[in-house]
């Protein structure tokens, strides 16, 4: 099969933060303006996320439109998780942190011992793309742990933790830039840190101004960064722009004759 992700351009950036802030904001949106509960938000998300990572499954190659839609709903379901944890059986956030960085490190041994790489340019077999959506899901867990431990635990607000992720986001884009940090590390650490960047602006836009926020409420908010997500994928399905290129094994090129 091709590459099942999209190339790492600035819309995949884009669109990254874009999902997370949907993912804070549509969790919220589906708990309380819908009164569907936390439970009930979370059991309704995981079946649509199992629905569409199917579907991403079966695919042969990069589909702009399921993979982006497994982001989202994974989005959606990373936040929910760190919820149901917190409000539900009263784990803190430092606790939950910790947990979900274990388990992101232990999803990168199992698959670097399993394939040899972490590369996201190398997406060619159904079990590398298995570890690559389970470690999806750990990063955004985690992300929205330390986005509230930052926000909430420590009372910093919105703003300033989402400017401290953005900081901290600078500093990998300079070492990457500089030839200082491994390529694929720097993937993975700014993978990370967008969570909690998107999820600090979203809750930022969305929550009333008592609370820190601007008060735009979830709707709005929710609305606002779906549609631009639905814009971007649509050019990106036209222009194709972020298709991956055909990855050739190696014994393949070893045999290609020499010109």
């Amino acid at each position: 099969m091709l590459n099942k992700v999209p190339e790492v351009t600035v819309y995949f950036w884009i669109i990254k933060v874009l999902s997370t802030t949907v993912g804070e904001t549509a969790a919220d949106f589906l708990n309380v303006n819908l009164h569907l509960g936390l439970t009930g938000t979370t059991l309704i998300m995981a079946v649509a996320l199992a629905v569409v990572l199917v579907w991403q499954f079966r695919t042969a190659r990069y589909v702009a439109g399921i993979y982006w839609l497994a982001v989202v709903l994974i989005s959606i379901v990373g936040t929910l998780i760190t919820d149901n944890l917190t409000d539900n059986l009263g784990v803190p956030l430092a606790v939950s942190t910790a947990v979900f960085a274990v388990a992101l490190v232990a999803t990168f041994v199992v698959w670097h011992r399993s394939e040899g790489t972490l590369s996201i340019h190398s997406i060619v077999t159904t079990r590398r793309e298995s570890f690559y959506w389970a470690a999806i899901l750990f990063t955004f867990a985690l992300g929205t742990a330390a986005g509230d431990l930052l926000a909430e635990g420590l009372d910093l607000g919105y703003w300033r933790s989402g400017l401290i992720f953005a900081a901290l986001i600078a500093v990998v884009a300079s070492a990457y830039a500089g030839s200082w940090m491994n390529p694929i590390l720097a993937f993975w650490i700014a993978y990370v840190l967008t969570r909690p960047l998107g999820a600090s602006l979203g809750d930022y836009l969305s929550q009333a101004r008592d609370d820190g926020g601007l008060g735009l409420g979830t709707v709005l908010t929710s609305g606002s960064f779906l549609a631009a997500i639905v814009v971007l994928i649509l050019y990106l399905s036209v222009t194709k722009r972020d298709a991956a290129v055909p990855v050739v094994p190696v014994e393949r090129r070893a045999a290609a004759p020499q010109r």
